[in-house]
């Protein structure tokens, strides 16, 4: 076995030689200067700090030296490899250090900007007004019924004890669907929701409390004050010993929940055929209180110096409207009532032209928002 070989140049290897190795480390360094962005530089850094590049190389070439040779081959490759890896960390540092300035003025954030462009929205204040209608009544132990827009004859006339005759049936009052043929009822859009008073009679026993909320249908032309189509709130209670004392307390209950404490109701002779006795019901007006009437100096657009306010129509049910509904009126009675909602939105928000809440422009509901 020979003896290892003591005479063995180091530099004779061309990869450990020192101009050899501090080529390579020039151009690795070069070659990191030059890289402009992070992905550049990791593509430098695979090429001359990686497995397989020259350094790494040179490295391994040390192992086959004799020992006395690989110290100093050693130190020389090591302060390479040493320095390529700090020009690496000081230049992903600067490049980080860059990215990051760059993207805080790209995708800076105006804070002072609204935060959201898109316009609001907003319920129509007709569904509003219904719904806090609805809750009124509600609380006090009504039910809410609802019933077909498109109704037969009978539940809209004649169990209301409208005479073939009336003029409401007609067609310039009431849209006909189809028209009777034989002895069967003809179909309307329904022209009040008082047919939905008519099935709750029907289907439920008494005692029955309902309050019936909904679209009706009348051939009106659409103007400031008319619209063919529109909502209608009707009352119905049936009970044994209910009065018009009865009615007036729940009207009176109704505006002042709507409108504030203080209001108050009056009820004036009328006739309604599905009524008897009948009366309209006035309000007194929300905007003067009364304190217009009789003072010129002091006028009110409201109600025009009146001091009331035309609401609605309501009554006792007719008893003949009972017995067509299944009801005993011999041992039951009850009152109803109804008013128009764009009515009374009217009232409530000053709103001078009926065709605004129907034309769909959102500059009218917007002002609402969004009341839950």
């Amino acid at each position: 076995m020979s003896a290892p070989n003591k005479s063995y140049d180091p530099v004779e290897v061309e990869a450990l030689k020192p101009e050899e190795i501090a080529r390579v480390r020039d151009e690795a360094l070069a070659a990191i200067a030059a890289a402009a962005d992070l992905d550049a530089l990791r593509e430098v850094k695979a090429a001359h700090a990686g497995d397989r590049s020259p350094l790494a190389l040179a490295n391994r070439e040390i192992g086959a030296l004799p020992p006395h040779a690989k110290a100093d081959a050693g130190k020389r490759v090591g302060q390479a490899r040493g320095q390529v890896n700090q020009a690496l960390k000081a230049r992903q540092e600067a490049l980080e250090a860059e990215r990051d300035a760059r993207v805080l003025v790209e995708e800076a954030v105006d804070v002072s900007l609204p935060y959201d462009r898109r316009p609001a929205g907003a319920r129509h204040p007709i569904t509003t007004l219904s719904e806090r209608i609805e809750d009124i009544f509600v609380a006090m132990g009504y039910e809410v019924a609802e019933g077909p827009e498109v109704e037969a004859e009978w539940f809209n006339f004649d169990a209301l004890n409208f005479p073939p005759d009336h003029p409401a049936r007609e067609m310039q009052d009431t849209f006909f669907v189809q028209g009777p043929r034989g002895a069967d009822s003809g179909v309307v859009l329904r022209t009040h929701t008082s047919p939905v008073q008519v099935r709750s009679m029907i289907d439920r026993e008494p005692p029955i409390y309902v309050i019936c909320p909904g679209r009706t249908f009348r051939t009106d032309e659409l103007d400031a004050t008319h619209t063919p189509v529109f909502s209608q709130v009707e009352l119905l209670a049936i009970d044994e010993g209910l009065t018009m004392a009865d009615l007036k307390g729940t009207l009176d209950h109704m505006v002042r929940a709507l409108f504030g404490e203080g209001m108050s109701t009056r009820l004036r002779p009328a006739f309604f055929p599905f009524t008897e006795p009948s009366a309209e019901m006035d309000m007194l007006c929300f905007a003067c209180r009364g304190a217009s009437v009789g003072n010129p100096d002091n006028p009110c657009r409201t109600c025009s110096s009146e001091g009331w306010i035309e609401l609605g129509g309501c009554g006792m049910v007719n008893p003949r409207v009972l017995t067509a509904c299944g009801v005993d009126p011999e041992r039951y009675s009850g009152f109803a009532f109804g008013f128009g909602i764009e009515r009374m939105l009217m009232f409530r928000h000053n709103v001078a032209d009926m065709r605004d809440m129907v034309e769909g422009d959102v500059r009218f509901t917007r002002p609402f928002g969004m009341e839950i």
